[in-house]
């Protein structure tokens, strides 16, 4: 059965950028040993003649496909404006985001 020490508690939290108390490690150390045990007693089950699923609900993806839509410009050009009009920063015909890092 593994045990999951408060060293190994302590790492996972810093891994985390999680601060722990010592009884939140005290706490975590037992509740994380307990899911491990968990997982040695679905390991003895018997799964030989069981098939591989990917889901059980049944629910199917409802999605249409994607259609191409011809918009005559004067339209595309009243939805931009209407676009643009509601941002709060743009660039011409653009809109101004913050740069990413």
């Amino acid at each position: 059965m593994p045990k999951i020490d408060k060293k190994q508690v302590e790492h996972i939290a810093k891994l985390s950028r999680i601060k722990l108390s010592e009884e939140e490690k005290e706490k975590f150390s037992g509740e994380l040993s307990q899911i491990l045990d968990y997982f040695e007693t679905l390991k003895k089950v018997d799964t030989e003649n069981v098939s591989p699923i990917s889901q059980v609900t049944g629910i199917k993806n409802v999605l249409r496909e994607d259609e191409e839509e011809k918009i005559e410009k004067k339209a595309r050009d009243k939805r931009r404006e209407k676009i643009l009009k509601n941002v709060p920063k743009k660039e011409g015909e653009y809109i101004k985001v913050k740069s990413i890092q």
